[in-house]
């Protein structure tokens, strides 16, 4: 089966550069390996930036019951520092985003294939882009868009984690007090060996999502009991807020080997990677989401402008280099020890290092870019 645009992958990126497309009047195929939306290890923080594209794509996040947050907490040992946020945000389940995005491409005309499993992905001799799937079956196209997130195709993997990343998220509905406490805050926690996430998301639940280096996990006995009491010992103010907390999951969903700045030089014609494919900006940043949107309205726009792939993907690096290279470096920093004892004591002396921090590690759209709509 052939289409004018392939695309692999239906979580943000993939969905968002399918919906683009389609409404220009191309045909799009997507295939997507789960046969419904799921939960996901992600932060599930919605910055200002993604709002207004998820705005543009024809997304109403508070009708999905999105909650609005105005502040981020930064806690280490037993100290907290606040600062409001310098944008607006918003938090909301991966599963109930993905499930209006695939709803949204649908209705734009794209072809979604659910529940198919990608085995082979590459050129064919007459130069389309093929999936062959599970089954056999196969689609093509001249033009291919990678979106398959944290997890690679054959022959299409990116560098191993040197620091073996191993991340996992979890649902609690807080106690009275500690949910009234949380308020409208997206709160980060350190820890000797990685850092973590907790804010509020729908239904009154709050996201608990960390990373840790593989050595402190196994530190903790390789098990998330073990790995949950260690992170509360390492900071305190965590196991305040988690006292009396119901976990809303059998068990914490898992992953592994993140390639945390990574940021792709090249690729093959016809084929734009986007999302995680593209970038793997550190999740303390909140900017993953963002991340997803943003490249692939920028692959979007590549294509629809007839701009090849490998000029898109070095363009792309170009622009992001100095986001993500910053980004590093503050995540180094949370991790070390000393920084982790003295960042709640600075932050309470000059809150605006946090909105400044947070302004500098945005990845905002070219004014060109911007200035688009995906309306079609």
């Amino acid at each position: 089966m052939q289409d004018e645009v392939l695309i692999v992958g239906g979580g943000v990126a993939g969905c968002a550069a399918s919906i683009a497309l389609a409404r220009r009047g191309r045909s799009v195929t997507l295939i997507e390996r789960e046969p419904t939306p799921q939960h996901k290890v992600c932060g599930e923080f919605l910055s200002g930036e993604a709002l207004e594209d998820l705005h543009a794509l024809g997304i109403n996040v508070a009708s999905l019951g999105a909650v609005p947050l105005n502040h981020v907490r930064l806690a280490a040992a037993r100290r907290a520092a606040e600062a409001p946020l310098p944008f607006p945000a918003a938090s909301l389940t991966r599963k109930a985003l993905d499930t209006a995005l695939i709803a949204e491409a649908i209705a734009a005309g794209v072809r979604v294939e659910r529940g198919r499993s990608v085995q082979l992905f590459g050129r064919t001799t007459n130069d389309l882009w093929q999936a062959t799937l599970v089954d056999g079956s196969t689609f093509q196209a001249p033009t291919a868009f990678l979106a398959t997130g944290k997890h690679d195709l054959r022959g299409h993997g990116r560098p191993k984690d040197p620091h073996q990343w191993v991340a996992f998220k979890m649902y609690y509905r807080l106690s009275a007090a500690q949910t009234a406490d949380l308020a409208d805050a997206s709160e980060l926690t350190l820890y000797a060996g990685g850092y973590g996430g907790v804010q509020p998301v729908e239904d009154g639940v709050v996201n608990f999502c960390c990373v840790v280096q593989r050595r402190y996990f196994a530190r903790a006995g390789l098990r998330w009991e073990g790995l949950l009491a260690k992170m509360q010992e390492d900071c305190p103010h965590l196991a305040m807020r988690l006292d009396g907390a119901e976990p809303q999951l059998e068990k914490p969903i898992t992953v592994t080997h993140i390639p945390y700045g990574y940021l792709r030089r090249e690729t093959e014609d016809g084929l734009y990677c986007i999302g995680d494919q593209a970038a793997v900006i550190p999740s303390f940043t909140g900017d993953g989401i963002s991340i997803a949107l943003h490249t692939a309205r920028r692959g979007a726009a590549s294509y629809l402008a007839g701009e090849s792939a490998p000029a898109f993907q070095s363009k792309l690096r170009s622009a992001m280099l100095p986001q993500m290279r910053l980004a590093e470096i503050a995540a180094d920093g949370l991790t070390n020890s000393f920084a982790r004892a003295v960042l709640p004591f600075c932050l309470r002396i000059w809150p605006g290092a946090m909105r400044v921090t947070a302004k500098l590690t945005r990845v905002t759209q070219p004014a060109a870019i911007a200035a688009q709509t995906v309306a079609g």
